[in-house]
């Protein structure tokens, strides 16, 4: 798909933070996508819902090793990819400590440690709706949080531009992407559970998407083009992320409904267009 590159360097230039920079737009776009795709598919399935977050998965864990761990190696080595990884990992999971899971919000449900009653509470107290302010408090405490798992995502996009291998670059920008579809309507659906207008909340989440993933993707670009030796930590750092996020939030959401099946064919469909994506452009 070398026309491919061709159109993306004719429109964006060389320059890899300006390239940075148009990708960040384009999963930022994705995302909008995904979240205005409620106006039109207003009561997703279940089964639906977590085939497509389980495709997400696969896309994510795909291009954590094609597209970030595998060349941070080439470029540096194992030790540094290995590093940049476990300060992934451990921003993220820092990051998780300070906002605390709130999956009620994403499918109406709360996972199962959060539903049990916490000891001499009664188990209708502890599974009743939260008030209008908790509810908005909740809904705020959502956006942090999604907000913060974004930050992987653009960081990947920017660190892969930064890189200078554009197939690379531009297969890891279509994977994220596509894999913003489905995360997009997911948090459509979460502001409808929390009682907000579908349109608003679409709305808020485009915005959210642009505001964080744009200027992270530059940032990682540029970042790279300035401090070369930190692209193979770099690389690492976004794939421990992604990875994170991929175990610890998507992975127990598409599996928590009772259709663990579908969300794993998903991810294996992921896995496929990843790779598909990553060989065609690369060629």
């Amino acid at each position: 798909m070398s026309w491919f590159a061709d159109a993306f360097v004719g429109v964006t230039g060389s320059n890899p933070v300006i390239q940075a920079l148009v990708g960040g737009v384009v999963i930022a776009a994705f995302n909008l996508v995904g979240a205005l795709g409620i106006l039109v598919w207003r009561n997703p399935s279940e089964r639906a819902l977590d085939g497509a977050l389980g495709f997400a998965a696969g896309v994510m864990l795909a291009a954590s090793f094609t597209s970030l761990i595998l060349p941070g190696i080439d470029a540096g080595g194992l030790v540094p990819v290995l590093v940049g990884l476990t300060l992934g990992v451990l921003a993220l999971d820092r990051a998780d400590r300070w906002v605390p899971h709130v999956h009620v919000l994403v499918t109406g449900r709360k996972r199962p440690d959060a539903a049990k009653a916490t000891e001499g509470e009664p188990a209708a107290k502890a599974a009743a709706p939260p008030d209008v302010d908790g509810r908005i408090a909740s809904v705020l405490l959502f956006i942090v949080a999604i907000t913060l798992h974004n930050l992987p995502e653009g960081l990947a996009v920017g660190v892969g531009f930064g890189a200078g291998d554009l197939g690379e670059a531009l297969a890891l920008m279509l994977a994220i992407g596509i894999q913003n579809v489905p995360e997009g309507l997911a948090v459509a659906i979460a502001a409808r559970n929390a009682g907000l207008g579908t349109r608003f909340y679409a709305m808020v989440t485009g915005l959210r998407a642009g505001l964080v993933e744009v200027p992270v993707a530059v940032l990682g670009a540029w970042a790279v083009l300035v401090m070369e030796p930190i692209l193979p930590y770099a690389m690492g750092f976004a794939a421990g992320a992604m990875l994170y996020v991929i175990s610890d939030e998507i992975i127990p959401e598409s599996h928590a409904r009772g259709y663990e099946r579908v969300a794993t064919l998903g991810t294996m469909a992921g896995l496929m267009v990843m790779l598909t994506l990553d060989v065609a452009l690369a060629a």
